[in-house]
């Protein structure tokens, strides 16, 4: 009989029989000194956490610059240094503060410009003692008001007679203790920029005694080429109230520096720097620190700008102007002023910009944000509206003698032309080609009187006007632009005026982003003063890598027809060199073929003031064109308004071909020889605190 298989005995060897007690011990070793940890020396673990503070300061970094179309830094970072103050955020602050601007007032030159009353009302309560306080509002008055409401009795107490009490002194204190007190908890506001060397060296002997105070690197925009274009690059500043919290939501500080208008504003995601951070964590024991640890991570420049912008020829162009705005000064019914517009039309690059008022000089941006009537400029729209439309054919003549509306004036061209079709229209500027234009498209018939179909004359006009870019938005890289005013649905006799550009207004961009359509056979382009992003070069004015280009892009194509297109250029440079041409005595003779139209609108200027207030009859000068004529590289539109008509005494004639002739002769005299912009004397520093420039 066979034996039943032993079963096997299972032994669990000695060492793993250690290895598990080990681990007992030692996770009962753990759960002990948690224990110890949390009951035993929590409170002292706990006071040690709230002893050690980490604050963390964020510097802001150099903008980008800027660049024109040859490489020349057009707008520049200077490094200089920034006094700041940072609060703790307690309720000793505001004596400290006060004690802090009492020792900056005697190290460093402030301005008291700011100083309002109410800052004034409020440091006299800040500095006076208990007793004078009282004066102001008894105990009695004090008794049950809320501590806001106390105060703001104790504030419409304060009279002028306790004010003159405060000295110059107190006043410069008072500057500094301003703009110190407008900062937030933990944040480094600025008290002054541009610290000069000796209040610097001043400064750092004393930063013990003062709290809170620092010298931080810092960078305020320069211009090389002085106030050339300054107005059109933009300003920087503080976040303006309105847009505070918007920059909040996208990571900014309160303090910071941000471009407020114009390019600065328009591409300031781009511009921004990256900022440098310094951590300091610090350790106190009684009330005194022991230890104190500063990390610093390094900031880096903003993204640069390549603009469209040719600075060489803005300078002659801004010359050029100013010349002839200044020495015509006495022919304008008001001020004098002009504004004019280089583009390339076969890509909106704008090339250069410039206006000119005698009353305060330069006025770029009034290319962009004034808009007059243009005159006879756009009648180069109004004859391709009435091909299109069918309402006249290229070559189909009408008769030029002056028509007469119902009940209206007399309304014809300067001269009767008799037969004249769309190009000797253009050529001579005749009127009552327009006129007809105009009634056939609202379905108006002279010899019977009937029938205005107003609301379709008006509409399928400012439709096709719109599609050259007037009255529109030319899409320019700014934060905004002003698109004139649209005269609305009025008479039939102003639908004429609208055809002869003398009832809508528009701005000197939309007039030239309109000749520029024409010459670049019917597409418009988007007009643009930023071509590239470049990474921040590490060549001193040298641009970066790139980072991205912006391609040109077209708006739109007109609706026109090639060849009704073709007939209109034809007409165009007909006017430079026709026999009668209106701009043949200027132009005939250049080498660089021009086409062009010349404009004149009538306006009534109100002038004076009081019993001197008067309506003063004057004209709106214009001038359009582009050149070569046969392969159009550069397009432009001048202005000149509110010139004397030409029968009053110093009336000016031609003044706008004048400034054409002269910049044309100087843009093609640079394709041959380029010397480069001339560096002002004394470049420009950006001016945070100049709100009309700022306005304008």
């Amino acid at each position: 009989m066979e034996k039943a298989p032993r079963k096997k005995r299972h032994h669990v060897p000695l060492r793993l029989n250690v290895l598990f007690f080990a681990i007992f011990i030692l996770f009962s070793l753990l759960i002990l000194r948690l224990g110890m940890v949390q009951i035993v020396e929590g409170d002292v673990h706990n006071a040690n956490l709230q002893r050690t503070s980490n604050n963390v300061a964020r510097i802001d970094a150099p903008r980008g610059i800027m660049f024109d179309r040859y490489g020349h830094v057009v707008v520049d970072n200077r490094l200089e240094l920034s006094l700041t103050y940072t609060s703790q955020g307690n309720t000793r602050d505001m004596e400290e503060m006060l004690d802090v601007a009492k020792k900056l007032e005697k190290i460093i030159t402030v301005e008291t410009d700011k100083i309002t009353e109410r800052d004034r009302k409020d440091y006299w309560l800040l500095t006076a003692s208990e007793e004078d306080r009282y004066e102001l509002v008894t105990l009695e008055e004090r008794k049950d008001l809320p501590q806001k409401e106390e105060y703001d009795l104790e504030i419409e107490r304060v009279s002028d007679v306790h004010l003159q009490t405060l000295t110059e002194e107190d006043e410069r204190i008072l500057a500094i203790f301003r703009e110190m007190n407008q900062g937030y908890a933990m944040t480094p506001q600025r008290i002054k920029r541009n610290v000069t060397e000796e209040e610097a060296h001043m400064i750092g002997e004393m930063l013990d005694e003062l709290p809170g105070v620092d010298l931080l690197r810092d960078a305020s925009r320069e211009y090389p080429y002085g106030d050339s274009l300054m107005g059109v690059f933009g300003k920087t500043g503080q976040i303006p109230r309105e847009k505070l919290n918007y920059y909040l939501s996208v990571g900014y500080d309160r303090s910071d520096i941000v471009g407020t208008s114009y390019l600065e504003e328009q591409y300031e995601d781009v511009l921004r720097g990256q900022k440098a951070e310094v951590e300091s964590v610090t350790t106190m024991t009684g009330g005194q620190e022991v230890d104190r640890l500063v990390n610093e991570r390094l900031g880096s420049r903003g993204y640069d700008l390549v603009l469209s912008i040719d600075m060489e020829m803005q300078q002659h162009l801004e010359e050029i102007v100013e010349k002839k705005i200044s020495n015509s000064r006495h022919g304008f019914v008001d001020v004098g002023s002009a504004y004019v517009v280089m583009l390339n039309p076969k890509t909106g690059d704008v090339i250069a910009m410039t206006g000119y008022r005698t009353d305060r000089g330069p006025d770029q941006l009034g290319v962009v944000n004034a808009a007059f009537e243009m005159g006879s400029s756009i009648k180069g729209a109004s004859v391709l509206t009435g091909y299109h439309t069918g309402v006249v054919s290229p070559g189909q003549s009408l008769y030029d003698t002056p028509i007469q509306l119902p009940g209206a004036r007399p309304m014809g061209s300067y001269t009767n032309m008799g037969w004249v079709n769309g190009q000797t229209a253009l050529e001579r500027s005749s009127n009552v080609y327009m006129f007809r234009i105009a009634m056939a498209l609202a379905g108006y018939n002279l010899s019977s009187n009937c029938c205005w179909n107003l609301e379709k004359g008006y509409g399928e006009a400012r439709y096709y006007f719109g599609q050259f870019g007037l009255g529109v938005e030319t899409g320019i890289d700014l934060p905004s632009e002003y698109i004139g005013v649209n005269g609305g649905i009025q008479q039939g006799g102003n639908l004429l005026h609208l055809f002869i550009g003398q009832l809508d207004t528009y701005t000197t961009l939309q007039l030239g982003q309109y000749i520029a359509t024409i010459a670049n056979d019917g597409y418009r382009m988007q007009t643009r003063l930023v071509t590239e992003i470049r990474e921040p070069s590490t060549e001193i004015g040298s641009p970066g890598a790139l980072v991205q280009q912006f391609e040109p892009r077209v708006l739109n194509r007109i609706d026109m027809s090639e060849a009704h297109i073709r007939d209109v250029q034809q007409g165009l440079r007909r006017v430079a060199v026709g026999g009668r041409g209106t701009a043949r005595d200027k132009f005939s003779g250049k080498s660089y073929q021009p086409a062009l139209k010349t404009g004149t609108a009538q306006v009534s200027v109100v002038v004076g003031e009081g019993d001197n207030r008067r309506v003063v009859k004057g004209n709106n000068q214009a001038l359009v064109g582009y050149a070569p004529y046969d392969d159009p590289e550069v397009a432009f539109a001048i202005i000149v308004p509110n010139a004397r008509v030409d029968s009053a005494p110093g009336a000016v004639r031609g003044i706008a071909q004048d400034i054409g002739s002269e910049m044309l002769d100087q843009y093609f005299k640079l394709k041959e020889e380029r010397r480069g912009p001339k560096l002002a004397d004394e470049p420009l520093v950006n001016d945070e605190d100049d709100e009309e420039n700022e306005e304008n």
